[in-house]
């Protein structure tokens, strides 16, 4: 049995009308106050420097017990000028 094309229409129509519906009733965003933004971004800054410093600290713990279970002895550094 064939539907009517207009039948193939309505759920898409009942979906935009939703969704637009949806977006209509979404309050506007709060204005943005310079100094907490700023306070913000450097809350932000200062744990991903911290969250960097973990994963270097962590990369090298795993490097160490690597090079300790399979026998390799480090590599000297390299000499900073």
């Amino acid at each position: 049995m064939k539907a009517p094309r207009f039948w193939m229409v309505v759920p898409a129509l009942l979906v935009a009308g939703a969704v637009g519906l949806a977006y209509a009733k979404l309050p506007a965003p709060p204005p943005v106050d310079p100094a907490k933004a700023a306070e913000a971004k450097a809350k932000a800054a200062e744990a991903a420097k911290k969250e960097a410093e973990q994963l270097t600290k962590a990369q090298d713990r795993v490097a160490e017990r690597y090079r300790k279970e399979k026998g390799i002895k480090a590599a000297a550094a390299p000499k900073k000028k």
